[in-house]
This record gives C-alpha cells, structure tokens and sequence, in this order.
C-alpha cells in the first residue's frame, strides 16, 4: 500500500470516528438534557413576593429576621429566655411571611368553608404556581388539562393543630383531612389548574425541594411530563418543633443563621414559598420561553449508617457532588459558584466545607480561581423544606444576572475557625461582585442535605443561546388583551400593565403584547387596546379598564365576504407578511381566499360561516348577534391591503371583549417572545383563618344542631327555600347572600358540602336524598326549588308537623 492511500484510509478512519463521537454526544444529549428554568413564583420573608424583588434583597444588606408575629401566639407562649428548658422554647425570632391568612378562595373556585380549613401553604402555593406559570407565559384552561407534574418539598402542616389539639371536635369536618395532609399539597395544584402530568410530595426534611428538583428533572426528561412544577414551602405555625428543636440545641438563641461564620451558634427558623417551572431547554428556545438560567444535572443519595441519624456524613455529600456533576457533563473546574446548605452550625458548616474541598478543592487550585460559596440562609435564615427552592432562586438569577451577592458582611465577624480556609481555594464573599471573568462560562452547583439523611445535589448554568435572540418587531400595531375574574382586579391589573409600558423599550413591545395575549388565562371581566406604540397602548389601556367589558361568549359568527376575491388574496399578502404561522401556505386544497380567511379564523379559535353576500365596499366582515339579541359586525378586510392588520387585529379585539375565547398563539410577530417581568393576576384576598388556641378549650356544647332548630313547615314552600338557602350558607360559611343564579360548583362546592347539606335536610325534614336529587351544576335557585318539591311532596301528619 502506497503512501496516498494509506492516508486516503487514515483519513477515512477519522471522519468516520468523529461522527461517531458527534453521534455519542448527540445520543448523550438526548438521554440528558438540559433544562430551562422558564418562570419563578415566590413569598418569601422580608415581604418579596417577586424574583425582582428577591434580586434586590440579596443585593443589598439586610436581612429578614423578625419578631414573632402577631398571629403566632403559640410560638410567643411558649418562649422563655435563658438556657434550655423542657417544653420552652428559648427562640424569640424568625424570619416570617406576611398576610399569610389572606387568600382569593373565589378566583381558585374554593368555598369559604373550605378555605378556613386549608393550610396556608396550600393556599400560598396555588398563588406561587399561577404566577410562575404566567410568567413563563403557560396559560393555565382546565379543559386543556395541560402535560404539568407538580413536585412539592414540604415537611410539616400544623395549621390543623389548632383543631386536633380541642376536647371538642365537632370543628372537624372533610376538610380537616385535605386541608393538611402533605400529599394535598401538591395535588390542589394539579386538580385546580386541571394538569395531567404526575404528582408528587417529598419529604426529605431540610433537602426535600431540592430532591423535588431531581424528581422533576427525571421525569422531564423520560418524557412524563411537558412542563414541571418545582415547588417547596415551610410555614411556623406551632411550636411544638420550636420547642423540639430547642431542646436539641439546634437554634441559635437569636433567631439567626450565620453560614460559615465565627459565631455561628444554630440555625434559624424561616418561612417561605417558591415554586419554579421547567421545561427542556430545547422545547422552551422553539417556544420563545424566557430562558432565566439551565438545570444541567442533579443527583440524590443518603448517609446510610453514618454516626447518626441526623449527623451529616462529609463522605455521602463528596458522592452526591460528584455523581450531580458526572450527570451534568461538567467538570469541578467549571463552577463559579456553590451555593452551599449552610446551616450555620459548628458541625454541620465544616462537614459540608470538607466534602465540597473533596469533590472540587484540586481542580478549583489547579484553575488557580477561587471558587465562592455561600448561602441564601445568612439572609432569608433557614426555611427547612422551602430551602432548596430558596437556593435554587437565588441561583437562577445570579446566572442570569451574571453577578455574585455578598454572602457575608463586613460587620459579621470572622469565618469559621473550624474550617481551614488558609489552604482552601474556598471563598465567602464580602461584598457583591461579578461572575470570575477567567471562567468561560457560568456554572453553579446548589447543595441541600437533610436532618433524615438524604443528601441532594444540582449543577445549573447560564443560558446561552445558539444564535442571538432576534429583537421583536417595533413597526406596525399591536393588540393587547387583559382580562380577570373581578373588576377591581382587572383595574389593578391594568394599571400595573400600564406603569410597565411606559417603562418599555420600543422594542419590547410585541413581545409585551405576545406575552399578554398568549400567555395569560381568559377570564370574564375584558378589555383590548390597539396602538402602535408602548405610549399609545398605555393611554388606550388606561381608558379602557375604567370601563371593562363583561360579556358571555358570542352567538354564531358569520364572516360575509365579496364576490371579488382580489382584495381578499391582497389582504391576506399582508397578513402573511405580518404573521406567516397565522396565514399559513397557499395550497392547491385550499386556493379560495374566503376559505383561507376562514382557515385564519379558525387557528385564533374563531369558527365562523362563510356567506358569499358582503356588499362590494364592505369586502369582508364578521357578524354575530349577543346574548341579548343585539347585532355586532366589524370590518375584516376593505378594499385597501395596507390596512388589512389594523382591522384584523380591531377584529379579534371586538371578538375578544365580546366574550369568544381566543387563541392568540399563532398571532405573533417576527421575534416576538415570552417576557417574564410581566405584573401577575392581582389576587383579591380576604381572610381566611382559625384562631390558635394556645391552651386547649374544651367544647361547650351549647347551642342547637340543625335538626334539633325550628324551622319552616313542611307545607311552607317559600320558608323551605328560605331555610334551604340559610343552611346552604352555613354549610358553605359563606359571609355574604349567596347569589341565585350560580350554580352550587361555582360557588366552591363540592361532595363534602353536598354531603354535609344532605345529611342536614334529611335529619330536619326527615327525607331522603341522593345525589341525582342534586341537581349541582344549575343555579341554586333551581336547585333550592328542586330539593322543595321533594320535601313538600311528602304526606303532611296531622297538627302540620312530622
């Protein structure tokens, strides 16, 4: 063999074996794929409610430790100053929510009765996980019943203690059960919202939102679920653990963490409610998904027999770290940043410093750049279950912003002198700083380990695009649609909406206007504006929610077109050039322009009747008839092209605020995208709460039961329904009249209130009922009406009465 050839051979080889090596890596991508973090929902201490807000907060100095609140008076009895002592509690501090008994029961669809006995977690978490998802732009319709699993971190639920604890339980109802139990955490999400996808609560202790992380990367990537719900939450809500902890020397006598510090003396106690949405990174940059920052990898272990049960092992947490960054496809040269579990303990910090210098202390001396580490507890303290995801958040907006908060203050004292940071490449930032620049890309690992045992690890990483996102379009106008439950809510909403726009860059606006239109839940009360630009939108805006519209869903819609289909095809050319999906080809099946409008229609949701009658001027137009009766029509198309988007776009308005639901997905310009600093639905929360009884009351047993009260008789058929509507409120403990004309769904009942109301009926009237004599999806009114014909078609005794 000649010398040409046996290049010819050795060349071969080589393309050959980088295909392969292509092939493996793309292989390898597909069993492991990265993961976006697309939207954040949050209520954490010192009252963020906002990732910009936590952002500000973790920029600046303070921290969120507080008194006990007003609402906790367990935990304010059971403290007394000093050295430990059985049953006291020796912590005055924490850092706590606020407002946590306020909740919008009716915009979840959950009666008043209901919402009482429903731990603020649960309520807290259907809040975090809308807002999440608004800004992630995943517009949540139950009848969608959308891919979303729901992984929840949660530890304790002792909101239901304030009843268990009395002699006297007749308080207890259903509700007692789902209100508190940890699984029903994280199924009232799937089941309000109407989600598919799988459903789990973890408990794990102080790891469990970062081991629902883990969970929720597995199940993304074996294709379980589209979208997943990463979700932790902790609330102080009696002191029996208080008291527990104390007794183990486990707080620090002044309600702080001190992370990796001197005077570290115990962890601190804290609260809290996160909730981010992820999705495969690939999936979300086709979308147009903001990107905030990419799970790379993650890993879960135990202790397993380790010196104790609640004793963390270096050498378990060296393994998880090691196993999440073999997962992620990243070495330990590669990380800018840990964010650590930090307790602020004198075991637990130089445990966890020691198994972090194994997994990564050669390769970050050898790069020759230290590597910071930290954690979000020496700010927020510790927020047990909810940690994870507090670590997780901050995390996320450090790759985004690209920027390193101070992980101690100057004023804080020295590190840990149990920790030998003279010959460690570790570093507690002092001041907040940007992300190394020597490093090539920003890389970041969170670590979480648990009082139980169970360790867990994740690798996360800035995004980078593959090619520059395209500005969004900034020529022509655009339709902004809003929409709530309630009047006041749209008009905070709106007004939230407008203060955005005039802080917007031209180039912004589609994507803003996109983001609204396609990314948000229809509802009821609805306005839509038109402008060109983000002053113009606002002005418009601001008139418009003074007087929203409120309409049900329009009759038939017929759409009349010319005979002269000239102008149709022009419009249509520049529909297209405005929004190609929403056009879509040209095909020998469908040439006919009126046919094409129809098909356009039809992908915004629009069904409509062709009718080949319009007159030559009108070209084409949409007409349907309200509720009332009262005819609507609205141009489409006339006979000059250059306005065809102007009057499609007032047209899917008129639609709109008269109550069709549109599907605005494929209305989008080019370069449009998903935004997620949007204002979020504006809850309207009233309170919700049982009153903790610090010593236990026995019941008193006074007063009457329904059967035992007087009541109407049972020929009285207007005191029937009076009385049926009286003990339908109780039953609901609704605070308000109760309105006829909704049905008994709408207003939050459900089997446990028919079945409480039943039983009630049937003890005072002496009848029986089954469900089918409960007609529950009509108005109460027919279904007050239906259960009196059963009661007064029964034989009356003599004297009146039964």
């Amino acid at each position: 063999m000649d010398t040409t050839e046996l290049r010819r051979l050795v060349e071969e080889q080589l393309r050959l074996s980088r295909r392969q090596q292509a092939r493996i890596r793309e292989l390898e991508r597909e069993r492991r794929p990265p993961l976006a973090v697309v939207g954040m929902g949050l209520r954490f201490p010192g009252d963020l409610r906002t990732p910009e807000a936590f952002w500000d907060f973790l920029r600046g100095g303070s921290h969120a430790v507080t008194g006990i609140s007003d609402d906790r008076p367990g935990l304010r009895a059971a403290y007394q100053p000093g050295p430990v002592r059985p049953g006291r509690s020796y912590v005055d501090r924490a850092a706590f929510l606020s407002d946590i008994g306020e909740f919008d029961a009716d915009f979840f669809g959950i009666s008043q009765r209901e919402a009482e006995l429903l731990d603020p977690q649960q309520r807290l978490l259907l809040e975090t996980a809308w807002e999440a998802l608004e800004r992630a732009g995943v517009a949540v319709r139950r009848s969608d019943r959308l891919p979303v699993g729901v992984y929840l971190g949660m530890m304790a639920s002792e909101y239901g203690e304030r009843l268990a604890v009395r002699e006297d339980k007749t308080p207890l109802d259903p509700y007692y059960a789902t209100g508190g139990g940890l699984c029903f955490g994280a199924g009232r999400i799937s089941y309000v919202m109407g989600f598919s996808g799988p459903v789990v609560s973890v408990d794990t202790a102080c790891s469990s939102s970062l081991v629902a992380l883990h969970l929720a990367v597995r199940a993304l990537r074996a294709g379980e679920c589209r979208y997943a719900l990463v979700c932790g939450s902790n609330l102080l809500l009696s002191a029996n653990l208080m008291v527990s902890l104390c007794q183990s020397r486990a707080l620090s006598p002044d309600g702080r963490s001190k992370s990796f510090l001197a005077s570290a003396d115990g962890y601190g106690r804290g609260e809290g409610v996160g909730v981010l949405v992820l999705m495969r990174q690939d999936e979300a940059e086709r979308e147009g998904r903001p990107i905030l920052a990419v799970v790379r990898g993650s890993a879960v272990n135990h202790d397993g027999a380790a010196s104790g049960l609640t004793v963390p092992s270096g050498p378990a947490q060296e393994e998880v770290i090691r196993a999440a960054l073999d997962d992620a496809g990243v070495g330990p040269d590669e990380l800018g940043w840990v964010e650590a579990h930090g307790t602020g303990t004198l075991l637990g910090d130089p445990v966890e410093v020691g198994a972090l210098d194994a997994a990564l202390g050669a390769a970050v001396r050898a790069r020759g750049v230290p590597l910071g580490i930290g954690s979000v507890k020496a700010r927020l303290n510790h927020l047990e279950a909810a940690s994870g995801v507090a670590g997780l958040m901050k995390t996320v907006l450090m790759l985004h912003h690209g920027e390193i908060p101070a992980a101690a203050d100057e004023a804080d004292g020295e590190l840990n002198d149990h920790i030998p940071w003279d010959r460690l490449s570790f570093t507690v930032p002092r001041r907040n700083q940007p992300w190394p620049a020597e490093l090539p890309t920003r890389v970041a690992g969170v670590n979480s380990f648990g009082m139980s045992g169970t360790n867990a690890h994740a690798v996360l990483a800035a995004h980078r695009p593959v090619e520059p996102p395209v500005a969004g379009g900034t020529d022509g106008e655009e339709l902004l649609t809003l929409s709530a439950r309630h009047p006041r809510a749209l008009a905070v909403l709106g007004a939230a909406v407008v203060e955005r726009l005039r802080a917007a860059r031209p180039a912004d606006v589609a994507s803003i206007c996109h983001t609204l239109r396609s990314g948000r839940t229809l509802f009821a009360h609805r306005v839509a504006v038109v402008g060109s630009t983000a002053e113009d939108l606002a002005i418009r805006l601001a008139a418009a929610v003074r007087h929203p519209a409120v309409q049900h869903p329009a009759g038939p819609v017929t759409l009349r077109v010319t005979l002269d289909d000239t102008p149709l095809e022009r419009a249509l050319g520049v529909v297209g050039e405005r929004y190609p999906l929403l056009v879509g080809p040209d095909t020998p099946a469908v040439r006919d322009p009126g046919e094409r409008w129809v098909a356009l229609l039809a992908r915004l949701g629009v069904r409509v009747r062709l009718r080949r009658d319009a007159p030559t001027e009108a070209v084409a137009r949409l007409e349907w008839r309200t509720e009332e009766g009262e005819p609507r029509a609205v141009q489409v198309v006339s006979s000059v092209p250059e306005d065809a988007v102007t009057l499609l776009l007032d047209a899917v308005a008129a639609l709109f605020v008269a109550g069709l639901d549109v599907r605005f997905d494929e209305l989008r310009s080019a370069g449009s995208r998903f935004v997620s600093d949007l204002p979020t639905y504006p809850f309207q929360r009233r309170r919700f709460w049982i009153d903790e009884a610090v010593a236990a009351v026995a019941g008193t047993g006074a007063g009457t039961t329904a059967g035992e009260s007087d009541g109407p008789l049972p020929t009285d058929r207007a005191g029937i329904e009076a009385y049926l509507m009286s003990e339908l409120r109780d039953v609901l403990h609704a605070t308000e009249d109760v309105d006829p004309d909704r049905s008994f769904l709408e207003m939050g009942g459900d089997s446990f209130v028919s079945t409480l109301f039943m039983t009630r009926i049937e003890e005072r009237f002496q009848v029986a009922l089954s469900p089918e004599d409960l007609p529950i999806e009509r108005p109460l009114a027919s279904l007050l009406a239906t259960i009196a014909d059963h009661i007064t078609g029964r034989r009356v005794a003599a004297g009146g009465r039964e």
